[in-house]
């Protein structure tokens, strides 16, 4: 069972869909999708948990259920690297999303990190197919 990690703010900005006229919006729908992930499979396992990094304007975004929120008090990078050591360090098995290439150089070794396009395909498949 896999804990999927997303930087929130990452995934949002990796889509011109107009996210930066409503930061808090477009993390808001993020959040709902990624709330239908529990329990389903991946590739590299079965999503167990979502936990997703909210920071700036999106910080005070509503946590909907099946997601767990860590509210970055400043830097989502840096909320986002101590989770991910957090985790790891009580043995559980972490897939980061990302594409910040400077952050998947602070991650624990060994930590599983993929791309927000990775992430967006598996919701929009999953919408497609009317269950997100």
């Amino acid at each position: 069972m896999t804990v999927l990690l997303v930087d929130a703010a990452n995934v949002v900005g990796s889509r011109p869909d107009g996210w930066w006229r409503d930061r808090a919006g477009a993390t808001n729908r993020l959040l709902l999708r990624l709330a239908a992930l529990p329990g389903q499979p991946l590739e590299e396992g079965t999503v167990e948990e979502v936990v997703a990094v909210v920071e700036g304007a999106a910080r005070d975004v509503p946590e909907p259920d099946g997601v767990s929120l860590v509210r970055a008090p400043g830097s989502g990078d840096d909320a986002l690297a101590a989770t991910a050591a957090d985790l790891a360090a009580a043995g559980r098995r972490v897939l980061v999303v990302t594409a910040d290439r400077g952050l998947r150089a602070r991650l624990p070794e060994g930590t599983a990190v993929v791309g927000p396009g990775r992430l967006l395909d598996v919701l929009d498949r999953m919408a497609d197919n009317g269950s997100g």
